[in-house]
């Protein structure tokens, strides 16, 4: 079972990493990182694509193991010897229990050090190199609430010169502030970004109450936050940068059960559902594979891409109407599971029992009712 697991886990963490692939794209053309950031990028993210990749992995890998047993007909040889296909499950369960302690690391450690290194990484890189996304004589719209020109940009000195700057982040107040040059700094320590205009005017609109200030300045200083579509400001965490003592935190400080507090809760108990689905998974691929003996591998694979998927509905459906209340967080995140191993039981116990699935009849089947679609 060993090397189709590792053969999986390369391929669809392959998948899944072309995801990303836009992203780091864009941060290599406008802030031009370098290749030591962009391979810690993509290791920051493999923990996120892991949690699923290796559970599927591990249905793949016994699917084919059983698969290939079944066609070289040693399936029968071992039960012409006594042997009972019962007894085949302790190596499985075996190898399920390694791949649930391996999801299980990545989604209570693993994720949450990704997705924190990953927004860390990003911001630096992005706040670092900001002078180089953007461009001269254009409205500049990469920061949170305010719009940025400049007619030049001196990168070697980080010096900008007249510049116009648009600030909309205070409520019902407009500020737009002039200066014919501008610095520019970065404190890594603090991950902090700020612009100094010197010799500039500020002017002020109050759009609620009517009002129009003016002041003049010899020195300004702005703070100015990226969009989070762009890198995404390490303020606060998410549920799934959250550590599991973060997540017991916020639900006991959560007075209020709305939805943020439904997604701490999903997110709490996701951790600890998906490392159970290398057994649900797991032993859903034994009796996959010992039956589909007659039918082809693609469609034996296919058949177990369709389980996952099924898993994966489920366990989407479980986060929405979860997060909504519908039901409860714990039910929403274990149904997936109970369902897909209940499904794998039900098929073993027939297959241990010599009772067909019928799966070798499903490829004529489709081919049936596909020929009548296209008649």
């Amino acid at each position: 079972m060993i090397p189709p697991f590792v053969i999986s886990i390369l391929f669809f963490n392959f998948i899944f990493l072309l995801t990303k692939i836009l992203d780091i794209t864009n941060m290599i053309v406008n802030y031009r990182i370098s290749l030591s950031d962009v391979l810690l990028l993509l290791i920051y993210s493999m923990p996120h694509f892991l949690e699923f990749v290796i559970p599927m992995s591990i249905m793949m890998a016994i699917l084919l193991t059983f698969f290939r047993m079944s066609s070289d007909n040693e399936i029968v040889a071992l039960k012409a010897g006594g042997m009972s296909i019962y007894e085949l499950l302790p190596p499985v369960l075996l190898f399920c229990l390694i791949g649930c302690i391996l999801t299980g690391i990545m989604t209570i450690y693993g994720v949450h050090w990704g997705s924190l290194s990953f927004k860390k990484l990003t911001y630096k890189v992005a706040a670092s190199n900001v002078n180089i996304g953007m461009k001269e004589r254009t409205f500049n719209d990469n920061f949170k609430g305010v719009m940025l020109y400049t007619n030049k940009i001196d990168l070697k000195n980080k010096a900008l010169t007249d510049v116009f700057i648009e600030d909309q982040r205070t409520k019902n107040i407009i500020s737009t502030a002039v200066a014919p040059k501008g610095e520019m700094s970065y404190e890594p320590d603090k991950l902090l970004f700020q612009l100094r205009l010197y010799n500039g005017t500020i002017n002020q609109v109050d759009i609620e109450q009517k009002t129009v200030h003016s002041i003049n300045f010899d020195t300004y200083d702005i703070n100015l936050d990226f969009k989070k579509p762009v890198v995404g400001k390490m303020e606060r965490k998410d549920e799934k940068e959250m550590s599991i003592a973060e997540l017991r935190e916020n639900l006991k400080d959560t007075v209020n059960k709305d939805a943020k507090y439904y997604a701490i809760l999903i997110e709490f108990y996701r951790k600890f559902s998906i490392p159970f689905a290398c057994f649900a998974l797991g032993l859903l691929g034994i009796p996959l594979g010992v039956q589909s003996k007659s039918a082809k591998r693609a469609f034996g694979l296919g058949l177990g891409l369709i389980f996952f998927l099924l898993y994966y509905l489920m366990l989407s459906a479980g986060w929405v109407f979860g997060e909504a209340g519908i039901y409860p967080p714990l039910i929403g995140m274990w149904m997936p599971n109970i369902v897909t191993g209940g499904i794998g039981i039900y098929l073993f116990i027939r297959t241990a029992n010599d009772r067909p699935l019928l799966i070798s009849t499903l490829p004529y089947i489709f081919k049936k009712i596909t020929s009548r679609f296209k008649s």
